[in-house]
């Protein structure tokens, strides 16, 4: 008996059935121009790109040119390609055109659709970014379908690793722009790390294809891309932290070795707070503030190292460095680091050398990359189960294309064995049945791991002639995968391993040509050789035919039914016949986890007996609602992370357009002298509150301020004794002094040399501060999952105190900026280059959610762009010195607020020259 969703479905049509007819009169209009356009020659047909965009320019949108802008796409592709859209493929353009997903059947030739809406949109000029998941598929697809866009007009460039700047800069300004996810988001970083516009690459973010759209925007969006540096050395605080741990007594902490946690009782958080004031470290006297974010993170730290990781056990001490021991193996892991500065809290601990840690300089989630175009859309073979993720996080929906000719793939029901020995001897034994007959057979697996078990097995039981994939060399893996459909062959791959490539029965004959005549020049031997590949290609089909296709054998369910489904999809290519078996045991992961005691005593009383399966459509559906369940819980944990993420990816977006906006300011003159006023209101509402009496105001504090923040010495004493004077005319006479001994300045530096110190010191600080500010949002992050604890939501929580960090982050800009010009002197030194670089050792991250491993480790020199130098500040033979009033001596070369290592010897009670206004001994000298 149908059900109402089902029966309704059967009436009236599924979502995507009901949209897709809706395409069918646009279809038939581009059928109807191809006669037409048949007729023009090459340069004709080349030339309608040419009044495209004059009919765009002169006011028309890129749906009214879509019907002749399609047609033109797929007369262009017959000659360039020999390939004609198919109708459904239009159709699958359309879908994309309008800023959806196209689910197409593996085969369908997604990489083709896609020509029609890039080739629509690009003619706008604004640039269009095509999506690949890795940088075989974008090299190959920028030249496969860059003869189309060519032979149209258009340029065509690709985003590889390795590339300079010069190289991404141009391939960013074609027409067409293939790449990967990896790299379109770092480049978007990095550009926002420059202290130039013309050294930027991207143009902005009109309108992206993804190809693979579940693998990069779920599968991949569940890890942040991340850009890190070194950061200064903190090695003072973490020792300081480190000698309070021993002063705790059990009372005061709480340890959870399951989950390995450690944190402070209430009597130990009012313990730890005294220990921390007698030290130094605490601001105000609550250590829960939100200034001592840091300071929490890293007691946290030093708790976990002292409390729950043993020396011998977890780490060894082995040449003054702490190795860590892996847990399963118990080998050392030497150069592998626990992050967020646990690994400097067990140095702390040893009292060995603290390494320095790595910073955060920029982090963004593909998700947030990816809703920066103004227009996004996608194809893959698999969306429909991920739908709702797709609509609620990026307003995406899914289109299901029927196929060009019906699906003739049998898929039958799960075999069901009760141990991992019997279901792997039957594996084999299908598998030896099938190379019997010379049916070739894909076999999925779930992992590396059970990739190379399944191997040793069938080395044993004799079988030796099979391929082994494991998603490791992408372009080595598509040529055999291409060839995976030969008749007899085995391969064995993950069940991502080989996308982007069709399993075509007989083989590939575009693949097999390029390889076997790479190096036979064009003549008539070359056209004899090519004629017989083609042959015994279409020899190897029929036999391939005959077999029954393709068999796909899955070792067992992933925990998502869209990596399922994907397999499955490797076999039925364009109407091809063939088969799917699925084959479990009650000892996998996912039966295990849904019940599989109650299973196993069911089958025992059944009577089933050892090496037979249970075979059953009730089977497959529970075991669909159960990854069902598995599905949606990981959604919910992407999403809840994704909710973290949008909270600093506001304040991201904030910063990143105050960079541009400065860079693009000839003179930011007004800007700074804001950020002074606005510094000077803060000083003297500090020290002279609002309706305080004048024999309550701190004129001492507010002179000595006034001294070291803006390097004035003022009378205020005088001015706080004439009768009637008010706050307001104090915060003019000092806002008065402090721009006339900036204009002083300006006037001695010169106009030119003084714009640039300005726009410099801005840029310079707020990256420095920006730094700081996602190092507190990360230790923040860390530790706010305990406020549900007091019943607190930890989102909202997270939510408030990184506003008020961000505040705090905007109000120190303005104090360091206006401390900063208010001091930088003058003085001789050898022409510098007048530019600011982005800095050195900056690595690129980011971790495959999957297996663990930093996709970017692998590869020499991690960052493309990376490699800069140091950040001088300079024009001709004038150079700007952050200089205390103190006159500490500075050696040749630029002072670098920044960079401590540059300030030479400091007095303890001068100002520090960080240019925060406090004393050395109260700032940077406070753990020397």
């Amino acid at each position: 008996m149908l059900g109402l969703g089902s029966l309704g479905r059967k009436v009236f049509g599924t979502t995507s059935d009901r949209r897709v007819k809706k395409y069918r009169s646009t279809v038939e209009a581009i059928n109807a121009v191809e006669p037409e356009l048949e007729k023009l020659s090459d340069a004709e047909l080349a030339a309608r790109t040419v009044q495209f965009r004059e009919e765009l320019a002169a006011g028309k949108k890129v749906d009214d040119i879509l019907v002749p802008a399609f047609a033109t796409v797929r007369e262009a592709a017959k000659r360039t390609l020999g390939q004609r859209h198919f109708d459904v493929q239009l159709v699958g353009g359309m879908v994309l055109n309008e800023g959806a997903i196209s689910e197409m059947k593996t085969g369908e030739g997604k990489t083709l659709v896609a020509t029609l809406p890039v080739y629509l949109n690009a003619l706008t000029g604004r640039g269009v970014h095509v999506v690949t998941v890795n940088d075989y598929l974008a090299s190959r697809d920028s030249e496969w379908m860059g003869r189309v866009y060519r032979f149209l007009g258009l340029s065509v460039g690709v985003i590889v690793h390795g590339l300079s700047q010069d190289e991404r800069r141009a391939a960013y300004a074609a027409d067409v722009t293939y790449g990967t996810n990896n790299e379109f988001g770092f480049d978007y970083l990095r550009d926002n790390m420059e202290y130039d516009l013309a050294a930027m690459v991207q143009r902005g973010h009109h309108y992206a294809i993804v190809d693979e759209v579940d693998s990069i925007l779920v599968d991949e969006a569940r890890t942040p891309l991340i850009i890190s540096g070194p950061v200064e050395d903190k090695s003072g605080l973490y020792q300081a932290i480190d000698a309070i741990i021993p002063e705790l007594q059990p009372e005061h902490y709480e340890i959870d070795e399951k989950v390995r946690s450690a944190t402070l009782t209430e009597d130990g958080t009012e313990h730890a707070e005294r220990l921390l004031e007698t030290a130094g470290l605490l601001k105000g006297d609550n250590l829960y503030d939100v200034e001592n974010v840091a300071v929490v993170h890293h007691l946290n730290n030093a708790l976990k190292a002292h409390k729950l990781f043993q020396r011998d056990k977890d780490y060894i001490v082995k040449n003054g460095q702490v190795v860590i021991i892996d847990e399963f193996t118990g080998r050392m892991m030497e150069g592998r680091r626990y992050s967020e500065g646990l690994h400097q809290a067990l140095e702390a601990k040893e009292r060995v050398k603290i390494q320095p840690e790595n910073q955060t300089l920029a982090s963004i989630t593909f998700q947030n990359y990816f809703r920066l175009y103004e227009k996004l859309a996608g194809m893959t073979g698999t969306a429909l189960t991920e739908a709702d993720e797709f609509l609620d996080i990026y307003g995406l929906d899914v289109v299901e294309i029927p196929t060009n000719v019906p699906v003739a793939r049998v898929d039958e029901d799960d075999q069901v064995f009760r141990t991992v020995e019997e279901k792997y001897e039957a594996i084999i034994e299908t598998i030896r049945d099938c190379r019997e007959r010379s049916q070739p057979v894909l076999v999925g697996t779930t992992s590396i791991e059970k990739s190379e078990l399944l191997a040793e097995r069938l080395k044993k039981s004799g079988i030796t002639d099979f391929n082994i994939l494991n998603a490791r060399h992408h372009e080595q893996e598509a040529h055999i995968i291409a060839q995976a459909g030969k008749p007899g062959a085995i391969t064995i791959a993950t069940n991502m391993a080989g996308r982007g490539t069709d399993i075509q029965l007989g083989g590939n004959v575009d693949m097999r040509i390029a390889a076997e005549l790479a190096d036979v020049e064009e003549g008539p031997e070359r056209d004899a050789k090519e004629k017989a590949i083609r042959a015994d290609v279409e020899r190897l089909k029929q036999e391939a035919l005959k077999a029954g296709g393709l068999m796909v054998l899955a070792t067992e369910r992933h925990e998502s039914r869209r990596i399922d489904n994907q397999l499955r999809g490797r076999s039925g290519r364009q109407g091809d016949p063939g088969r799917s078996q699925f084959y479990l045991s009650l000892q996998d992961d996912l039966m295990r986890i849904f019940g599989s005691d109650r299973m196993d005593g069911m089958l025992t009383k059944l009577g089933l007996k050892e090496g037979e399966a249970i075979v059953h459509p009730w089977i497959n559906k529970a075991l669909e609602r159960a990854q069902g369940k598995v599905e949606a819980h990981n959604f919910d944990i992407r999403k809840n992370l994704l909710k973290f993420d949008n909270v600093m990816n506001d304040q991201r977006k904030v910063v990143f357009e105050q960079r541009i906006e400065l860079m693009t300011q000839e003179d930011t003159a007004e800007t700074v002298k804001d950020m002074r006023h606005e510094t000077i209101d803060e000083l003297v509402s500090h020290h002279i509150p609002e309706r305080a009496y004048a024999e309550q105001w701190d004129v001492e504090g507010l002179r000595k301020e006034v001294r070291e923040m803006l390097n004035l010495d003022l009378p205020v004493e005088e001015w706080a004794a004439e009768e009637g004077i008010a706050d307001e005319a104090m915060r003019e006479r000092i806002g008065k002094a402090a721009d006339e001994a900036l204009a002083r300045k300006a006037s001695r530096f010169g106009p030119e040399l003084m714009r640039m110190v300005e726009k410099q010191i801005l840029l310079r600080t707020l990256d420095q501060l920006w730094r700081e500010h996602l190092a507190q949002l990360d230790a923040l992050r860390s530790v706010v999952g305990f406020r549900g604890y007091g019943q607190r939501d930890p989102l909202n929580e997270y939510k408030t105190e990184g506003f008020e960090l961000f505040q705090a982050m905007l109000s120190e800009l303005r104090r360091v900026v206006t401390a900063q010009l208010m001091h930088v002197e003058l003085r001789e030194e050898q022409p510098l280059e007048s530019t600011l670089a982005p800095p050195e050792g900056v690595v690129a991250h980011h971790v495959d959610a999957t297996t663990g491993e930093d996709e970017f480790a692998a590869m020499e020199g991690s960052s493309p762009r990376g490699g800069a130098g140091a950040l001088p500040v300079g024009a001709g033979a004038a150079a700007a010195t952050a200089a205390s009033p103190a006159g500490q001596e500075a050696g040749a070369g630029l002072i670098d607020p920044n960079d401590p290592s540059t300030w030479g010897k400091v007095g303890r009670n001068s100002p520090c020259p960080c240019g925060s206004g406090k004393k050395f001994k109260h700032c940077h000298g406070a753990l020397v």
